[in-house]
Parts: C-alpha cells; structure tokens; sequence
C-alpha cells in the first residue's frame, strides 16, 4: 500500500497526532506517529507509534496482546492529525477501521489499506 507521505503534516519534532477510537467514536487513545512507524502501519497493516517519553517505536498490543489492525486511515483537511477509528477487544486483535466520508469540514483523505 502507498501512501503520499508529503501530504501529512508532521511538528516540528517530526510527529502527527493520532486519534484512535471505537466504532462508536469514544476516544481509546491520543498517540504520536513518525514517519517511519506511518510506514510501519501501512506495511503491516497494525498501528506502530512513537513513544516520545522512551524515545523509540512501539508496536500497540506487542506487550498487551491488544493489536490494532489498520483497514483505513485518514488525515483531516490540513494532514496534522491522522485517524485510524476502530474498535479495541481486549486480548486479541482490534480492528482499526476509519468511517466512511472525511474528517470534519471536508478535505481529509482516505488511505485505504488491505
């Protein structure tokens, strides 16, 4: 899957937020991403973030056994924050689905994946 990375707009520290939600739309989760785990995430298919307090990737559920596994993936109009949505189950594999149209007043992008 290709992703046109010059269109998320990262900080200056080089990270985008990342909103991860329920189906239902409550919020689970507020992460980061870098460039390299987006690349991560759209490879494999299952979220990858940047931890900014150990300062290294992380893989959501290596530790846990919480996996999120990533279908879409949106940026909003601006592409400084991404959204995954989705649903979490606890101890095995939550499935990371965004909603159909784009984020807010329009303009967001969908990225589909697999």
């Amino acid at each position: 899957m290709d992703i046109d990375i010059s269109k998320v707009n990262f900080d200056e520290k080089g990270l985008v937020p990342v909103i991860v939600q329920e189906e239902n739309g409550q919020v689970l989760m507020l992460a980061y991403m870098n460039e390299e785990s987006l690349k991560k995430t759209v490879e494999t298919g299952y979220t990858w973030f940047w931890s900014r307090s150990r300062q290294e990737l992380w893989n959501k559920g290596a530790t846990s056994g919480e996996f999120q596994k990533v279908h879409d993936l949106y940026y909003d109009c601006d592409g400084d924050t991404l959204l995954p949505g989705g649903c979490q189950h606890r101890g095995g594999v939550g499935i990371v689905r965004a909603a159909e149209g784009d984020l807010g007043g329009g303009g967001g992008r969908s990225v589909g994946m697999g």
